[in-house]
């Protein structure tokens, strides 16, 4: 066919590849140029890098790509974001977009929905969407608290410095081991007295409980009302004899209780002695012995 010319041959061929390669940059961004969308509209104060291709998800699944994104010059402040979503998906009416910053720096476009709402918007129609910050916005919260801590921290380091340089800690730490060292030594004979002084006390302990056990039952023998008798008994009799002692009615009574005994004892006891030194001294008046006689 004369039609069919080198020179559109070569045409056709770079239409094909042109939108072969449309097509391919397309799908790519995630973007599905043979698959059936709807479109509405989302608008946002703030799209914190929202890109286009980038995903809508509802639920955690996604259900759609971002389109387009146009700023409202006529009113600053608000971001149009055009939005596609599955041809079978229907949006409820008081749904909101929520955009949400991965730890990556990426933006993805969550849909909340309303769960008992029967409702839905029509294409075309405009969703209110807000930021959550999330991760990385509270992340950029800490920032300025970490900016106060940081001459803390600074001063915090530099004192545990000084601390590690006081030779009083090298001494402590000398000082712990060598009580640890203590300690190692009086556990060892801890152990020691556990294996083999306490099992000789114990067993002392059990011959020592073994006797009280005999006296226990020993003592459960005696007749105490008896023994509790005769006591009774031998303190009366010490109770009479003591009187007996104070009464005078009795020989022993007269003789402790009555001072002309004692006077006259004491009359002859002196007497006595009276009579001893006289006859040490004077002999001769009391012994008279001779071999040859009797002298004149």
């Amino acid at each position: 066919m004369k039609f069919l010319t080198k020179e559109v041959k070569i045409g056709l061929a770079g239409i094909v590849a042109i939108a072969i390669l449309f097509w391919g940059i397309n799908f790519l961004k995630g973007i599905n140029m043979f698959k059936p969308g709807t479109g509405y509209y989302v608008e946002f104060e703030n799209v914190c890098g929202l890109t286009p291709s980038s995903p809508v998800y509802a639920d955690g699944f996604q259900i759609g790509i971002v389109r387009n994104i146009t700023y409202n010059y006529a009113h600053p402040g608000h971001v149009v974001v055009e939005i596609e979503v599955d041809n079978d998906m229907r949006i409820p009416e008081g749904s909101r977009a929520e955009l949400v910053t991965e730890m990556l720096g990426t933006v993805k476009m969550n849909l909340l929905l309303p769960r008992n709402e029967q409702r839905m918007c029509q294409l075309g129609d405009t969703i209110y969407g807000s930021v959550n910050e999330g991760i990385m916005g509270v992340a950029a919260g800490l920032v300025p608290k970490v900016e106060t801590m940081l001459p803390k921290l600074d001063s915090i380091l530099g004192s545990l410095n000084n601390l590690l340089a006081d030779q009083t800690l090298s001494n402590t730490l000398h000082n712990t081991e060598q009580i640890t060292a203590n300690l190692q030594v009086t556990t060892r004979e801890l152990n020691s007295l556990l294996q083999k002084d306490i099992p000789a006390i114990t067993g002392n302990l059990n011959t020592v409980t073994a006797n009280f056990a005999v006296i226990s039952h020993n003592l459960k023998g005696i007749d105490y009302a008896a023994t509790i008798a005769k006591v009774n008994a031998t303190l009366d009799d010490v109770k009479m004899f003591t009187e007996k002692l104070q009464s005078k009615d009795n020989t022993l009574g007269l003789l402790l209780n009555d001072p002309s005994i004692y006077n006259n004892l004491n009359a002859t006891t002196a007497n006595a002695a009276e009579l001893l030194k006289d006859l040490r001294e004077h002999p001769k008046r009391y012994v008279h012995f001779s071999l040859f006689g009797k002298k004149e």
